[in-house]
Parts: C-alpha cells; sequence; structure tokens
C-alpha cells in the first residue's frame, strides 16, 4: 500500500487526475466545461484522500480545477 498525502484545494492537477480516473471519457473537454460548478464542487469532496473543506472553497478553485481537467483529459487523447 503506497501513500498517498492529502489533496487540497490548490492540488488542481492531483483533483483533475482524481476525476478524469473516475469519469474517463464519458467528460469531454465541452462537456466538462459545461459543468455546474456546485456538481464539480461535490464531486471533489468525494475524492478519497482530499482534506480540503466545503467552505475553503471558490470560484477561481473550481475554474482551475476545471480547465486542469481538460489538460488532463487532451493528454489521454493523445
Amino acid at each position: 500500500m503506497t501513500f498517498e498525502p492529502p489533496i487540497h484545494w490548490n492540488d488542481y492537477e492531483d483533483i483533475a487526475m482524481k476525476l478524469y480516473e473516475r469519469f474517463g471519457n464519458d467528460f469531454g473537454e465541452s462537456k466538462i466545461y459545461r459543468i455546474r460548478f456546485t456538481d464539480l464542487h461535490q464531486w471533489v469532496l468525494e475524492i478519497p484522500n482530499f482534506a480540503g473543506t466545503a467552505a475553503e472553497s471558490n470560484e477561481g478553485h473550481l475554474e482551475m480545477i476545471q480547465s486542469t481537467w481538460v489538460y488532463e483529459w487532451r493528454d489521454a487523447q493523445k
């Protein structure tokens, strides 16, 4: 078993990778950009080993997570 450090709101790449692992190609670029922030917020809170709280989130975090997730998806398409 490997140790995974806790994930926080500003760990955009880690969050994006976890979301891509969870949803795979069910969400392409245009669909990722259409996700409601309320849904994205909840999905991040559901990530195993996520240590942030709902109150620590802000729109800037969610925007960065969303765009980083798109980059993760694009990389997987190569």
